[in-house]
C-alpha cells in the first residue's frame, strides 16, 4: 500500500525534499520553507490514501479536494495548508517557481525511493498522488499570485495617491501665489509691470507647465495611441520662440534660435513634440546660469532631424547622463519639481518615433537633442 510506504519513510521524503529544495539556484529557501508545505502535505496525502481504501471514500475528497474533472473545488485541507505555504513564500520574498518546485520535488523524493526500495505502486495510487500534488499546486499558485496582486495594488494606489497629492500641492501653490498678486494689483497699490505682475507671471507660467506635463504623462501612461500629424518644423519653431523668447527674458538669459532649412517637415505628435521642446528649454533656463545663453538649433542630417537645445548649466558629473532620463531623477541641488519632465519627455518622444540624447560639455553645460525621423 503506497500509504504504508509513505508513512514507513516519511522522514526520509522529507529530508530528501530538503536536500532538494538546498540544491536549488537563488533564491534560496530557508529551513521554515518547509513548515506548512511538504511535512503536512505528506500527512494530508497518507490520510487521503488510507480514507480510499477504507469504506470512507467520500471522506478522502474532504482532505484531498476533488479531480481536476470536477466543478469548482471547495477548499479541502490539503487546499488551505498549499494556499498557506503559497503565502509564507510569498511574504519571504520566495519566487512563484519554489512554490510549484515544492510539491515537484516530494513526487520525485517519492518516486525515487519506490524504485530503489522496489515498492508497488498501484495506478489507483499513482493517480490519488497526481490529484493531490495538482490541487495542492493550484491552491498555493492561486494564493501566491491573489497576495502578490493585493500587494502590487497597494504599491500602484500610493504611488496614484502619491502623484496626486503633488500635483494638487504644487497646483494649489500656484494658484494660491497667482490669487494674491491679483489681489494685490486690483488694490491699485501696485502694478503689473513690478515685482508683483513677476509673481502672477511665472505662478500662471508654472500652473502652465505643470497641466501640460500632466496631460502628457496620462497619454503616455494610459496607452493612448499618437496622434501623428505632419508638422512644418519651421511653423512650430516659430511657435516655441515666442513663448522660450519671453520665458528667457523674465530669467535675465538670452536666447539664440538658428535658421531653419526651409521645407523640413517630421511626422509626429505635436502635443508630445511640444511638450518635450518645452521642458527641455524650461530645464535650460532653470539650469542655465545668470545671464547665461541658452541656443535652439534645428538641422537636418540626411534622413533625420535634429532638435538641439544647449544650455550653460556648467557641465554634468561623471556618469550623471546616462540617469537624466530616469524617473524622479532631478539635476543640481534645486529640487522644485518631481524629476519627471525628461522621463516624460523621453516617452513622448520615443512615441513618435524618434530618440532623446544628452551630450555633457564639462565645465560649459549640456546639448539635449531630440533626433526624428525626416519626411521628405
Amino acid at each position: 500500500m503506497l500509504y504504508e510506504f509513505l508513512s514507513d519513510n516519511r522522514d526520509e521524503l522529507i529530508t530528501r525534499c530538503k536536500a532538494k529544495v538546498a540544491k536549488r539556484p537563488a533564491p534560496r529557501a530557508s529551513k521554515e520553507e518547509l513548515k506548512h508545505g511538504i511535512p503536512q502535505f505528506l500527512d494530508q496525502l497518507i490520510k487521503t490514501l488510507r480514507l480510499e481504501k477504507s469504506s470512507s471514500f467520500s471522506e478522502s475528497r474532504k482532505v484531498s479536494g476533488p479531480s481536476q474533472t470536477s466543478k469548482a473545488p471547495g477548499r479541502s485541507q490539503i487546499g488551505k495548508t498549499a494556499a498557506k505555504h503559497g503565502g509564507e513564500l510569498l511574504r519571504r520574498g520566495l519566487t512563484v517557481d519554489q512554490v510549484v518546485h515544492d510539491y515537484g520535488d516530494l513526487c520525485q523524493a517519492v518516486t525515487e525511493l519506490a524504485v530503489e526500495q522496489k515498492a508497488p505502486v498501484s495506478v489507483a495510487e499513482f493517480r490519488t498522488l497526481n490529484r493531490c500534488l495538482d490541487n495542492a499546486i493550484a491552491d498555493a499558485v492561486t494564493e501566491y499570485a491573489r497576495r502578490r496582486d493585493l500587494i502590487v495594488s497597494d504599491q500602484g494606489t500610493h504611488a496614484i495617491s502619491e502623484r496626486l497629492g503633488y500635483l494638487a500641492h504644487e497646483l494649489r501653490n500656484l494658484l494660491n501665489s497667482a490669487m494674491l498678486a491679483v489681489e494685490a494689483v486690483k488694490s491699485g497699490n501696485v502694478g503689473l509691470a513690478g515685482a508683483t505682475g513677476g509673481v502672477l507671471d511665472r505662478s500662471l507660467k508654472g500652473m502652465r507647465d505643470l497641466i501640460d506635463r500632466s496631460l502628457a504623462e496620462v497619454r503616455l501612461t494610459s496607452g493612448l495611441p499618437t496622434r501623428k500629424e505632419r508638422i512644418s518644423l519651421g511653423e512650430f519653431i516659430d511657435e516655441v520662440h515666442v513663448s522660450a523668447m519671453m520665458e528667457a527674458k523674465a530669467k535675465g538669459l538670452g536666447l539664440t534660435v538658428g535658421p531653419i532649412e526651409s521645407g523640413l517637415k517630421v511626422d509626429a505628435d505635436r502635443h508630445m513634440l511640444s511638450s518635450a521642446v518645452s521642458n527641455l528649454l524650461q530645464n535650460a533656463f532653470k539650469f542655465t546660469h545668470a545671464h547665461g545663453q541658452v541656443s535652439l538649433k534645428t538641422r537636418a542630417i540626411a534622413d533625420r532631424i535634429l532638435i538641439e537645445i544647449e544650455d550653460e548649466c556648467g557641465g554634468l558629473p561623471p556618469g550623471k547622463a546616462e540617469e537624466l532620463f530616469h524617473p524622479f531623477t532631478q539635476r543640481a541641488a534645486d529640487r522644485s519639481g518631481l524629476g519627471l519632465g525628461l522621463s516624460i519627455s523621453n516617452r513622448g518622444i520615443e512615441a513618435s518615433g524618434g530618440r532623446l540624447l544628452v551630450r555633457n560639455l564639462p565645465g560649459k553645460g549640456c546639448i539635449f537633442t531630440i533626433d526624428l525621423p525626416r519626411q521628405l
